[in-house]
């Protein structure tokens, strides 16, 4: 397949760290278009929100309690990507604080500094922390991964207060939510991150993140009924 056959996404992230997302969506089939603060390009299947920093707490009505520096300019230029994504009924994927950007942009609200003991990740917020989430039987995440299964996280806010229609799928042990969807259309919201855990970042102490893609790059194609009928699901 070559890239003029694939699906092109839409990607938003910090300059310099979008390559294991692109890598990512490259592996499940698809052509990432990706920028820093790019105005929506409908032309596009879907949007995929990266990771990064902070979201500007007034956003969310909130003063500073604990939050890192914003990147304004990227504060709003994502928010204004989901919005034309949400009502041009495409698929969006957000990635940590893409999560957090979607929650933000449908009213929801963060948690700006979890406590020591709640936070992912090891010593100095460096690395990675592989650790177990649960997931709502029946979602997405529940038919791809089971009940309980083991993910990779590096933050320190986290979602609080669900935006509008959004609904928890699974939840960290410290009972925060760590997805979300919006049932009837194709949102999903992850803390974690996938595109360490996908193709060729492929680990052995996580699940397999390409599946997130490729049930993406699915719902993009307008057939996720097609995804579940694939042999070998659920990839528990």
């Amino acid at each position: 397949m070559t890239p003029m056959d694939r699906l092109r996404i839409q990607v938003s992230g910090e300059t310099g760290y979008t390559t294991n997302y692109c890598a990512a969506l490259r592996g499940a089939g698809g052509e990432p278009v990706a920028g820093y603060c790019p105005t929506p390009d409908l032309s596009c299947a879907g949007l995929l929100l990266c990771g990064g920093g902070d979201i500007e707490s007034t956003l969310y009505g909130q003063e500073d309690r604990g939050s890192q520096p914003p990147d304004r300019e990227r504060d709003r230029a994502e928010l204004a990507l989901v919005h034309a994504f949400l009502e041009a009924d495409k698929p969006v994927l957000g990635i940590c604080r893409g999560m957090q950007v979607i929650n933000v942009a449908l009213g929801g609200t963060l948690i700006q500094d979890l406590p020591e003991g709640q936070r992912p990740f090891h010593g100095g917020g460096k690395g990675d922390m592989v650790h177990p989430v649960r997931s709502l039987e029946g979602s997405l995440l529940h038919r791809l991964y089971g009940p309980v299964f083991s993910v990779n996280s590096a933050h320190h806010q986290a979602v609080d207060q669900l935006g509008r229609d959004l609904r928890a799928i699974a939840w960290a042990e410290s009972g925060f939510a760590e997805a979300f969807d919006l049932p009837g259309g194709h949102v999903l919201g992850v803390q974690f991150h996938p595109e360490r855990m996908s193709f060729g970042r492929r680990r052995l102490d996580a699940v397999d993140g390409s599946a997130i893609f490729s049930w993406f790059i699915s719902a993009c194609q307008g057939d996720t009924a097609a995804f579940f009928q694939r042999p070998g699901l659920p990839l528990l």
